[in-house]
């Protein structure tokens, strides 16, 4: 699933992703591949995530893992 891409817009590697929200990249990719998420595709295999689709998804209820 893609979609465009907002001016200003930071695009997330699945590791800075894992690091914003306590959700590991294995988890990312699979919802990447499951095209549960849109994504930025930057060639056949890199591909990002938007910021603005992180912070969606924790305002619509995803909530992060918390550190302990």
């Amino acid at each position: 699933m893609q979609q465009e891409i907002k001016e200003n817009d930071r695009l997330l590697t699945v590791f800075e992703a894992e690091a914003l929200t306590g959700r590991k990249a294995s988890t990312w990719r699979r919802d990447i591949l499951e095209k549960r998420i849109p994504v930025v595709r930057l060639g056949r295999r890199q591909v990002r995530i938007q910021l603005s689709v992180i912070q969606k998804m924790i305002r619509e209820g995803f909530s992060p893992a918390v550190s302990q």
